[in-house]
């Protein structure tokens, strides 16, 4: 049987990786993980359990937890839904304080190095997109297709509020532009694998691209090559 491929899609925040992603694991039979979700579910766990008295963020308390620490997918029609110690967290990891703290929390060697070995582990056996930010830099150099989308920051905005909405959470659009300014340059300027578009990844802005037209385009790369 032939080795299905392995598929990496990095890129700035709400550009739409994960639904593309989603998408097109559907239409070519894979097995879609979001590893950003890797990354909200440890803040979620950091943000539950491990405050200092100020109530911020006690890394190295949230270090010596990584043995508490059981973070799963389980299939649900292709696609793997968060679940920490058998508990699924899907909807919480969306909410604006994960989304705050996120990229603070993903800049931390310890949390990077302690997730890699799942993500790499996952894709081992081939039939997997993966999309997040350093998966064609660093987590997967030899991936068979690798593509990098971005945005304006004005459509992911819009893009970002309406998803916001439709979790029935509140917010205002100067503020969530506000967090993925925020998260852009952290992501970009973090010393241990930064955003950046690895050389052999395909380009691709869908500032005034619909999502099925930008499935158009990384299918039609894959069946061409």
């Amino acid at each position: 049987m032939t080795r299905k491929p392995v598929i990496a899609i990095d890129g700035y925040s709400s550009t739409g990786k994960s639904s593309i992603s989603k998408e097109i694991a559907k239409r070519l039979d894979l097995i879609h993980l979001d590893t950003g979700a890797l990354y909200r579910g440890i803040t979620y766990f950091a943000l539950s359990k491990c405050r200092s008295k100020t109530m911020s963020i006690d890394l190295e308390l949230l270090y010596s937890a990584f043995d508490t620490i059981q973070l799963d997918f389980k299939e649900i029609d292709n696609e793997l839904e968060l679940y920490l110690n058998n508990k699924s967290i899907a909807m919480e990891i969306r909410s604006p304080e994960v989304s705050d703290q996120v990229s603070f929390i993903a800049k931390q060697a310890p949390v990077r190095e302690f997730l890699l070995e799942t993500q790499r582990q996952i894709a081992s056996k081939g039939g997997v997109i993966m999309d997040g930010r350093d998966i064609g830099t660093t987590v997967l150099p030899d991936a068979n297709y690798k593509f990098f989308l971005t945005a304006s920051i004005e459509e992911r905005t819009k893009r970002r509020y309406m998803e916001l909405l439709s979790f029935g959470q509140k917010t205002d659009s100067d503020s969530v532009r506000q967090n993925l300014q925020q998260r852009d340059k952290m992501d970009s300027e973090r010393d241990v694998s930064p955003l950046r578009q690895a050389p052999d990844a395909i380009l691709i802005d869908n500032s005034s691209l619909t999502k099925e037209e930008t499935i158009g385009l990384i299918l039609k790369h894959i069946e061409d090559n």
